[in-house]
């Protein structure tokens, strides 16, 4: 787990974190050593933000979200309750998420018990524009391009393209696009089939 630090000071006194003087950080925020939160973000009370984390120019965390450590989330996204990133995850540019899964004004949905689960697994990256609708899981080192938009579980190591989102292949941890046989023509890792996708193969 990583060794949280609450609104910037540790139990040693010591600042482990930076978040830019434009941003906004609630109280009872959780933010783990060597994280930095950049301009106009808006970090809701009750989160937790692992350790070093990239927090791109205007980015919201509601309440109660968890984000794992070794995240980059890109300028303009905004992370619902609901929503939950594990370890090494990438949000692109204005990427969207959601946690209503029919939102109405008229009548409105407020609370966690509306708000549909959405774990984003270790690894997994988001293209820029993309949409994940909620309550969808997005498995372990996904990738999901630019403009997708996601309407089902996508399982692990997924290529995801299109709107609808359907599959294209699948990606090594390293990103790269496997071949017909499952390796990575990059860095050499073997793949094989898996409950919920690939595994890599262990010999």
């Amino acid at each position: 787990m990583p060794q949280f630090v609450k609104n910037g000071v540790n139990v040693n006194g010591k600042e482990d974190f930076f978040v830019h003087p434009s941003a906004c950080v609630d109280d009872g925020a959780k933010i783990g050593n060597g994280t930095k939160v950049w301009h106009f973000c808006h970090i809701g009370g009750g989160s937790q933000i692992g350790e070093n984390c990239s927090i791109g120019q205007n980015v919201f965390v509601a309440p109660g979200v968890k984000i794992g450590s070794f995240c980059k989330i890109q300028n303009n996204v905004s992370i619902y309750e609901g929503v939950e990133l594990s370890d090494y995850v990438f949000c692109g540019p204005s990427m969207v998420f959601t946690n209503v899964q029919r939102p109405r004004c008229k009548y409105p949905q407020r609370g966690a018990a509306f708000y549909a689960h959405t774990p984003i697994g270790e690894g997994a990256s988001i293209g820029a524009n993309a949409t994940i609708v909620c309550g969808h899981r997005i498995g372990k080192n996904a990738f999901i391009a630019a403009g997708s938009v996601v309407t089902k579980d996508v399982p692990d190591h997924a290529v995801m393209m299109g709107n609808p989102a359907r599959q294209h292949g699948w990606a090594c941890e390293c990103g790269e696009k496997l071949s017909g046989d499952l390796v990575c023509p990059k860095c050499g890792k073997t793949y094989v089939q898996a409950e919920n996708g690939l595994q890599e193969e262990t010999k």
